[in-house]
């Protein structure tokens, strides 16, 4: 299972909300991504280009 704990990490030690993402992506989408659901590749390339950011800063693989 995919964990967004740094995702949202990130965004608090920028000064930055989950409700800035919604320049990117949209609210069903913010919503997986609090519960840990699934999102496409192309999700996470709009808000690495967003956040400037890689993949492994804002996502982790964990065992269920």
């Amino acid at each position: 299972m995919m964990n967004y704990n740094k995702l949202f990490a990130l965004l608090a030690l920028r000064g930055m909300k989950k409700t800035d993402l919604l320049e990117v992506i949209s609210p069903p989408t913010l919503a997986k991504l609090s519960k840990g659901a699934s999102v496409t590749t192309d999700v996470l390339c709009k808000i690495c280009e967003y956040l400037d950011c890689q993949p492994s800063d804002i996502m982790e693989y964990t065992k269920e």
